[in-house]
């Protein structure tokens, strides 16, 4: 999981994690052996990567814009 998810570094993406339905959104930093950084509205997060259960780029549309509503 940490090679796959350090092909995802600078890109914004939503982070799905195993404990109910949460998600977080922000651009990846950076990822080390065992959590994730993120940065999410000025301010910086780290995950555990072990909670994480799937990692995808946030969708847009054709005209290249993100999507207001992400739907899973």
């Amino acid at each position: 999981m940490i090679e796959l998810a350090k092909k995802f570094i600078g890109k914004e993406c939503l982070l799905y994690r195993f404990d109910g339905n949460q998600q977080c959104q922000g651009t990846i930093k950076e990822v080390s052996n065992s959590a994730v950084l993120i940065e999410s509205k000025g301010q910086l997060e780290a995950i555990n990567l072990d909670f994480i259960v799937r990692i995808r780029e946030y969708p847009i549309n054709k005209k290249g814009k993100k999507k207001s509503v992400v739907l899973d």
